[in-house]
């Protein structure tokens, strides 16, 4: 009976930690400020070495992304890969992912926060909204 419990417990688990949200992300992330578009422009100008990671798959990447963006996919986004990108545990950091019915964001947000990262920004609307409000892209 012992090992049944064990064996629902880590299912239940691993289905909590690869949920997709195809119904839509939450609402907030704890740790984390939620901006929008535009609060990116506000951001760069008030911290020079903010980090803005692209948290989309390479393939989606290709298409365009937020110019200055380090692309780091949640599936390789990792206490290591993290560190690599953002110089320090304090310095300001914004994810973003397709958009609302994106999860990739949240996951790589709330691992950032979880290793002790400080200033996590999460930008929800992502590369939906970005698009969607004509704002410029790279390639």
């Amino acid at each position: 009976m012992n090992l049944v419990k064990h064996l629902l417990i880590l299912s239940m688990l691993f289905l909590t930690h690869t949920t997709t949200y195809a119904e839509g992300t939450p609402n907030s992330i704890k740790g984390t400020v939620k901006i929008k578009a535009e609060d990116i422009f506000k951001l760069v100008e008030k911290y020079p070495n903010l980090v803005i990671v692209d948290s989309r798959k390479t393939s989606d990447r290709m298409k365009g992304y937020i110019e200055g963006s380090v692309g780091l996919p949640d599936t390789k986004t990792t206490r290591k890969s993290l560190a690599k990108a953002i110089p320090t545990k304090g310095t300001p950091v914004v994810f973003y992912c397709n958009g609302e019915k994106c999860g990739r964001s949240v996951k790589s947000s709330k691992l950032a926060v979880s290793l002790g990262y400080k200033n996590v920004y999460w930008f929800r609307g992502g590369w939906e909204e970005w698009e969607n409000k004509g704002l410029p892209v790279a390639k």
